[in-house]
């Protein structure tokens, strides 16, 4: 005779098996299936018991058809069945087969949700808001095209109006400002905010015409399209902590000094170190945050190294030996050099004796040396090239025009080589309180604001293209600035790329299905490997 019989698995779900005795032996007849709930365990058992009855019952959609009958589910001693609705009479047999009515990956905005709420951001009470961050972060796209993603996530989305109505929210109730208080309350806890590093980049529009914001400015790739200028200031682990919105022809080096005291002044801070690239480089710059007691490191650039590093070539010529490193000082301005190359030893900076001067700090790598001499030697050729008339082209570097003819700059070329391999640093840090060491593995971790910025101008497709006044591009990119915040803790949480960990979590999906009149939604099957990533980014505490 047959019978039902549930049997744990290797997985830890329960197994609905019906079974029959021959010979003194179990034999089984047939797998319904394994369960991970009461619920689609109480569907796997009413199916069984219908199979038992009609043993020529075809096999349904999805595997749990024909729908069970109400009365027939599992349910705990003393609780209602499981679809059983109050104060009805429960239906004689079917209504009906099981339907799927969607699939949706609420899991991953649950996770995503709970790093917003470990963030502080849900101070600002305001839901759309939370949502339209998610959605950046999960599918970077349209604000019109934002509801599709919300929906694949399980959540119902605001209108398209209402969406809009949050932007303009955003820049009058000073969400940034609040998002930056959380960012910084964070990176106190779980970073570093003694030292942060600078850097800048340029947005773009498809726009014909300038406005007072978007406006054609300095262009690595020579473009002519209006852009903007946007500053971000992150702790030395790349968490993001402030960010500015600039003309398009701002200068990037009359940048870093408003974002710095913005930043000083939201947190009352007044001793850190600021890092930044030799582009932020200017004897202005490096005053005022000097004049603001705020250490700095800032990349150096290659003609001031002769000067700089004088005394070295005099009395040791080029020569240099790999991590080699040389303290020095540097000139404040072009005006006064207090480095005297008479002298064998290089001077020990002081601030209260050098006063004309800054402390640098030079590095040799051969590996760098290498690659030096390779550009070098590509650009000395390019120049031949057009000297000869073999390519036609603006004149490149190490090409001299003098009375309409054109010749090949060998002394520049001269002194390229000669500074090949070398790296400079400028900083006003004490030797003393920072070794030479020191100072430049701090600027090393500029890859991290770099990083930053590849997330936010990639992964969050933070150009934004569709919007045109100056409050919805400033609360379009505090939305983007509550996204990276996500997705750095993400990454701090998880150890993956946040594109990784939306890979592994988007599929898992949860299906809601209608039976009996009565819906109910289900768990997706979740593997070891995702349940360690869910695991990690639930965390209570995020490691930094």
């Amino acid at each position: 005779m047959a019978f039902i019989r549930r049997v744990r698995t290797a997985s830890g779900a329960t197994g609905v098996q019906i079974a029959e005795y021959v010979r003194g032996r179990q034999r089984i007849v047939e797998h319904v299936g394994s369960a991970r709930t009461e619920a689609e365990l109480g569907v796997l058992l009413a199916r069984a018991r219908e199979l038992l009855e009609n043993p020529a019952q075809g096999v349904l959609e999805l595997g749990v058809e024909p729908t069970p009958p109400v009365l027939g589910l599992v349910a705990p001693a003393g609780d209602p069945g499981l679809f059983d609705i109050p104060g009805t009479a429960a239906p004689a047999g079917r209504t009906g087969p099981a339907r799927v009515v969607g699939t949706d990956s609420r899991v991953l905005f649950d996770a995503l949700a709970s790093v917003f709420t470990a963030l502080g951001f849900d101070g600002l009470e305001d839901e759309v808001f939370r949502d339209l961050v998610i959605a950046r972060v999960v599918e970077p796209t349209s604000l019109l095209d934002a509801g599709r993603v919300l929906r694949d996530l399980g959540q119902a989305p605001a209108s398209y109006a209402t969406m809009k109505r949050t932007l303009t929210r955003a820049a009058a109730g000073k969400y940034r400002d609040r998002v930056a208080t959380g960012c910084f309350e964070h990176a106190s806890t779980d970073g570093d905010v003694s030292l942060v590093l600078y850097d800048v980049t340029t947005l773009y529009f498809e726009a014909e015409k300038e406005d007072e914001l978007r406006k054609v400015g300095y262009s690595k790739e020579r473009r002519v399209d209006p852009q903007i200028v946007v500053g971000l200031l992150v702790d030395r682990g790349g968490f993001p902590l402030e960010i500015g919105c600039f003309e398009g022809n701002k200068a990037e080096t009359a940048t870093i000094i408003p974002i710095i005291k913005q930043f000083q002044a939201r947190h009352g801070l007044a001793d850190m170190v600021v890092v930044a690239d030799a582009g932020m480089l200017s004897a202005g710059n490096l005053r005022e945050l000097d004049e603001a007691n705020l250490r700095f490191i800032v990349g150096s650039r290659m003609t001031k190294a002769p000067n700089d590093l004088a005394s070295h070539f005099r009395w040791h010529g080029d020569a240099f030996t790999d991590g080699q490193l040389i303290d020095t000082i540097t000139p404040r301005t072009g005006h006064k050099n207090e480095n005297n190359p008479d002298l064998r030893a290089e001077p020990v900076w002081d601030p209260a004796t050098h006063l004309g001067s800054w402390r640098a700090v030079w590095a040799y790598s051969r590996k760098r040396a290498v690659h030096d001499n390779k550009t070098l030697t590509a650009q000395e050729n390019r120049a031949r090239e057009v000297i000869e008339g073999q390519k036609a082209a603006r004149a490149p570097r190490f090409v001299r025009t003098s009375g309409g003819a054109r010749s090949l700059d060998e002394a520049s070329i001269a002194r390229a080589r000669q500074l090949a391999g070398l790296k400079g640093y400028v900083t006003n840090i004490p030797a003393n309180i920072m070794t030479a060491g020191e100072v430049i593995g701090s600027y090393h971790d500029l890859w991290h604001v770099e990083q930053s910025f590849r997330m936010s101008k990639t992964d969050l497709r933070a150009r934004p293209m569709f919007h045109r006044t100056r409050d919805a591009i400033e609360a379009h990119l505090t939305i983007v600035f509550a996204a990276l915040a996500v997705s750095r803790a993400v990454q701090n949480r998880t150890g993956l790329a946040v594109r990784n960990v939306i890979r592994q979590l988007r599929p898992l999906r949860s299906a809601t299905i209608t039976i009996n009149g009565t819906t109910q939604t289900f768990a997706p099957d979740i593997g070891a490997e995702q349940r360690a990533i869910l695991d990690a980014i639930r965390s209570p505490k995020l490691t930094h």
